[in-house]
Formats: structure tokens, sequence, C-alpha cells
């Protein structure tokens, strides 16, 4: 293989993982538990929190409510984590497991 076919596939491999970032960036992942539901994004931003069934919820215990929350964004922080590997596992590899 020549320096010049091996520099197309190595910029061709780079816009695909460029694109294939970018569609992951922009990707919603709800995590949900009983009480509260989160969205983040691809690059693991928080879109928004939303608490449901309150009307059966104790407001004045918050540490249920912050338990709920931590296991909504584990649960969205996992669907992110394996969306990645699905897109840019066969990358990954190839790179030695950069991401």
């Amino acid at each position: 293989m020549n320096m010049n076919a091996l520099m197309q596939q190595a910029q061709k491999m780079q816009r695909d993982m460029q694109k294939k970032q970018n569609e992951l960036n922009s990707t919603e992942f709800v995590g949900e538990s009983q009480l509260v539901e989160i969205v983040l994004m691809g690059n693991k931003s928080l879109k928004s929190i939303e608490f449901k069934n309150m009307e059966s919820f104790d407001k004045d215990d918050l540490e249920i409510l912050q338990d709920m929350i931590k296991i909504a964004h584990n649960d969205a922080l996992a669907k992110i984590e394996k969306e990645i590997k699905s897109k840019m596992g066969p990358y990954a590899d190839q790179l030695g497991g950069l991401f």
C-alpha cells in the first residue's frame, strides 16, 4: 500500500469518526427511575430533569429524591456508553481503545 492511499484511508476514517461523534453528541438519552426522568445529550451534558408521580412522594424526604436522580442519571450515562461502543467500537479497536 502506498503512502497516498494510506493517508486517504486515514482521512476517511477521521471523517467517519467525526460524523459518528457528531451523531452521538446530538442524540438524547433518557434515564429513568420511579420518580425522576433525566435527559442527557451524547456529550454527557444534562438537558433536563423531570419529576414524575410527585403526588405519591413525601416532599420532605429529599434523600429519596436525590437517590432517584442518581439512578436516572446513571441509567442515562450507561445508555450513552452503550451507544458509544456501538457506533465507535470498530474504530476504538483499531485505535487501541482510545474511546
